[in-house]
């Protein structure tokens, strides 16, 4: 008897075994990846990552936000995408962010998901805003986005020029008021 029970239960996990292979599959090329998303509304602007006021110090990030569609027949879930930003021309890296997509909650199949934020860990500094704004040192940075899916390695979705656009604004000083004017 005992021995017709560890035979029932190595043959159920035997199944078990086989049942999670199939689902599971294998992972999808880099080419079949790349064709698996659509990525739309692709935004860049710089960010603040430090401020002081005194002495004067602002550290400006590159930031980028976009949407995925997904363009397969099948949902997907646990999705990592890294940005990869670099100086333009140059091969080391400025920063990079890596960020986990549709764990719990898959991305459907012509789902489009919400807008997905990433900002480099790494940026450029400077005194304030017309330090960056008037200094040719605070060169053109693009983006590099690769996209990683079931133990895939990661295929490469495209590359995107930031935009000069600064996202702060330096606070009043501290004490400064408005004149009014008479009269």
């Amino acid at each position: 008897m005992k021995k017709a029970s560890l035979l029932a239960i190595i043959t159920l996990a035997v199944l078990a075994l086989a049942l999670l292979q199939m689902k599971c599959g294998k992972a999808p090329s880099t080419d079949e990846l790349k064709t698996y998303f659509e990525v739309l509304d692709m935004k860049s602007k710089w960010v603040e990552k430090y401020y002081q006021p005194w002495p004067p110090k602002l550290k400006l990030v590159p930031t980028i936000s976009f949407r995925v569609k997904n363009v397969t027949d099948q949902s997907l879930s646990y999705v990592y995408f890294n940005a990869i930003f670099k100086e333009k021309g140059e091969a080391q890296n400025l920063g990079d962010d890596l960020y986990s997509a549709f764990g719990r909650n898959p991305l459907r199949p012509g789902e489009l998901s919400d807008e997905i934020f990433m900002k480099s860990n790494f940026g450029v500094e400077g005194k304030n805003l017309a330090h960056f704004k008037n200094n040719p040192a605070w060169k053109p940075v693009t983006v590099r986005l690769f996209v990683k899916v079931k133990g895939s390695r990661y295929a490469l979705l495209g590359e995107w020029d930031i935009s000069r656009e600064i996202d702060f604004k330096e606070p009043e000083p501290v004490g400064a008021y408005k004149k009014e004017s008479s009269r």
